[in-house]
């Protein structure tokens, strides 16, 4: 459940610890604000050195502060700020918003003044914005709780979007940027370094709030991947969508070297997975958001992928077919019907196809066009309608027949702008008004009917998902040793055997068993590897041989893997000799890590270049069910080959399925011990999958 922020967002009355005349300092431009911009709650100054402050009494400390009294907005140096709330909290205000910078974002520096203020909070029970943030807006209430540029504009309008910024300079330019396209925000919360309420919190409390239609999220990093999904899913029971801009997403980010899986779980892949698999809209830049915000306040979502494109430029028409292709939308043509009704008011040399193409001389015929425009409307192959509009003169009377011919629709449509907007500004505001969206250029009409297209489809999804079905193993007690760091292969397979997971057969020598060794209980060709947990990529080692035969060379092999160890490592721990069948199929690669942020995450991809090069993977956070694992294994570029491809035999996809589910299980059951798994390779047949070799890395027991 959403914690309740309710006297957060809503406050009836504000302290300013800081406060100030001077309207230059951070402490005084808050008291501005509150005074000056419509702020009807009561406004406490608090400063011993000043009597009064902007006509306002001014209290010597907060504790004095009388009720209502629900935010302390802090605006004083940061050395102050512990016991700032502190006497916050013996006057019984519950949330405060802190300005004040010197904490841990300077690193070790700011970290006693850190723990400091964490006492304070654990002490009082105060929940806070902050520190270091730009501030909270709450337009609906003229509350400007806040400093800088954006804040000193009293012009900006309420409206059914809000925001949660961890960039607070940046973020509130955007709130800038989307009220200069007429679209206005109820909230905008600047969380800061969220050392106590983190932009999960408020975003999932701002959602359930009716007045948000839309939800925009500035995001750098988190530190709870799973209320992150727990989030995208109560935005598809809302059937609210939250647009995200994720930024640091380079390949800087963590790596291990333990396993080949870590190095292909990277934090930026996990978001991308979180954000498909919740009610999360990806943007890229201020025009996405824009754009995506005007088609979801638009109120309408089609019912499938299919667009029709009504056009007067045939160059439009084809740049925005190409993007919508691009978007994963689908052209269908129009009906018989549609193309019969059309064909008498369009001029003889249109195209009747998608895009249908009226040409330029068409534009002075509005009355003709909003007749196409009802045919296409009424055409059951047209899930969303992109028609370009009409400009000149007859902009004005086209527009106001165009809104009264939406009202008989529940399809979205979205208007290509056809002249600049200095022309058609009574056309814009009509727009505005009536919530249909006008973009600018063809290909953002692409991309923001992509947006609304795929939000409508993951819509469609979850009304249908059926209920997870239940665990496919049982859990299982393993015996791991207290230390971390690697498993040897042999010991690896067996943690996986123990949840049924399929391994290949094998023993375990010592290097004298080797040397007497007269028969093995499985049939040549064997691999001879080394068993070691100091050494876990054998291969560049040198320590794997394959299709070895006979026993004399398997001896041989034998003496040059343990030699080629020693080599490789004089100070490796060698538990000896693994002779182990070989396996045959088709190589693919599936492996899990624990990760920081998300939790157990299991990967899988074909094997080899597939995986590595081309990064052909696919991801889901464990445990999941059977049913979920086929979906994954879908979802790979590559997933043809393992199911038939060009007469080629199906492979057994519901053996790799249950083993993903398995192996999500085991991640999932022992998460507090285990850091990666890694199989690689496993061979999958026509008939069963095996894993040829496996790796499980420990974190030390705590």
């Amino acid at each position: 459940m959403a914690a309740d922020f309710s006297r957060l967002i809503e406050p009836r009355g504000v302290a300013v610890i800081g406060a100030t005349e001077d309207a230059r300092k951070i402490g005084g431009q808050p008291m501005r604000f509150l005074t000056e911009f419509g702020y009807e709650g009561a406004v406490y100054p608090v400063n011993p050195r000043y009597q009064t402050v902007r006509g306002l009494r001014c209290y010597a400390s907060a504790a004095e502060l009388p009720q209502p009294c629900d935010i302390g907005l802090i605006a004083v140096p940061g050395a102050s700020v512990p016991q700032a709330i502190r006497d916050l909290g013996r006057a019984g205000v519950p949330h405060a918003i802190v300005l004040s910078a010197g904490f841990r974002e300077l690193g070790e520096r700011g970290m006693e003044l850190q723990r400091a203020l964490d006492s304070a909070l654990a002490d009082t029970g105060i929940r806070i914005i902050g520190p270091n943030c730009q501030g909270v807006m709450n337009l609906r209430a003229r509350a400007y709780l806040g400093f800088g540029h954006s804040f000193a504009n009293p012009a900006l309008k309420a409206g059914p979007v809000s925001m949660v910024t961890q960039s607070g300079g940046f973020g509130y330019s955007v709130v800038s940027a989307a009220q200069r396209e007429g679209i206005g925000f109820s909230y905008v919360f600047s969380t800061g370094n969220e050392a106590n309420i983190s932009s999960l919190e408020m975003m999932a409390c701002l959602i359930e709030r009716p007045e948000v239609e839309v939800l925009v999220t500035y995001m750098e990093g988190l530190t709870d991947g799973r209320a992150l999904l727990a989030l995208g899913e109560r935005a598809l029971q809302l059937g609210k969508p939250i647009l995200v801009w994720k930024v640091g997403n380079t390949v800087a980010g963590r790596r291990a070297v333990a396993s080949h899986t870590a190095n292909l779980t990277a934090s930026a892949e996990l978001y991308r997975t979180a954000f498909e698999r919740g009610g999360f809209v990806q943007i890229r830049d201020i025009d996405d958001l824009i754009d995506t915000l005007h088609v979801f306040l638009g109120g309408r979502l089609p019912k499938g992928k299919g667009v029709t494109i009504l056009t007067t430029s045939g160059g439009a028409g084809v740049l925005m077919a190409d993007r919508c292709e691009e978007a994963g939308l689908e052209l269908p043509l129009p009906g018989q019907a549609s193309i019969d009704a059309i064909r008498p008011v369009a001029p003889d040399f249109a195209s009747i196809g998608n895009p249908v193409d009226v040409t330029a001389h068409f534009s002075a015929a509005w009355q003709e066009y909003n007749q196409i425009i009802r045919t296409l409307l009424a055409d059951p192959s047209v899930d969303l309608l992109i028609p370009r509009s009409i400009g000149g003169a007859n902009a004005e009377p086209w527009c106001a027949e165009l809104l009264e011919i939406l009202k008989g629709t529940d399809k979205p449509v979205i208007i290509s702008q056809n002249e600049p907007p200095e022309r058609i500004q009574s056309m814009i505001a009509m727009l505005r008004e009536a919530r249909v969206p006008l973009i600018s250029t063809p290909a953002r009409c692409a991309v923001a009917a992509g947006a609304l297209s795929g939000f409508a489809a993951r819509l469609r999804a979850h009304a249908l998902r059926p209920a997870p079905q239940p665990r496919g193993v049982e859990p299982v007690l393993l015996d791991l040793p207290a230390e971390g760091g690697t498993l040897g292969e042999h010991r690896s397979k067996a943690i996986l055997a123990a949840y049924g997971i399929p391994v290949t057969r094998e023993v375990l020598l010592s290097p004298a068993e080797v040397g007497r060794l007269s028969a093995l209980p499985f049939d040549a060709p064997w691999a001879v590897k080394i068993e070691s947990p100091d050494i876990p990529h054998k291969t560049e080692a040198g320590c794997v041989r394959l299709g070895v035969a006979g026993l004399l060379g398997l001896k041989a092999a034998a003496r040059e893997v343990e030699d080629n160890a020693r080599r490789h490592h004089p100070e490796a721990r060698i538990d000896g000799i693994l002779v182990t069948e070989m396996a045959r199929g088709t190589e693919v690669i599936v492996g899990a890590v624990v990760d920081p942020v998300f939790g157990p995450v299991v990967m899988f991809g074909l094997g080899g270049v597939a995986a590595e090069l081309l990064r052909d993977v696919t991801h889901e956070f464990a445990p999941f069910d059977i049913r979920t694992a086929r979906a994954m294994i879908g979802r790979i570029r590559a997933a043809p080959l393992l199911t038939g491809y060009r007469g080629r035999p199906p492979l057994d996809v519901d053996a790799l399925a249950d083993l993903l589910s398995r192996l999500s299980w085991l991640v999932a059951d022992h998460a507090g011990r285990i850091a990666e798994i890694d199989l690689n390779p496993l061979f999958l047949g026509e008939r069963g999958i095996v894993a040829a070799d496996a790796l499980v890395a420990l974190k030390p027991a705590p």
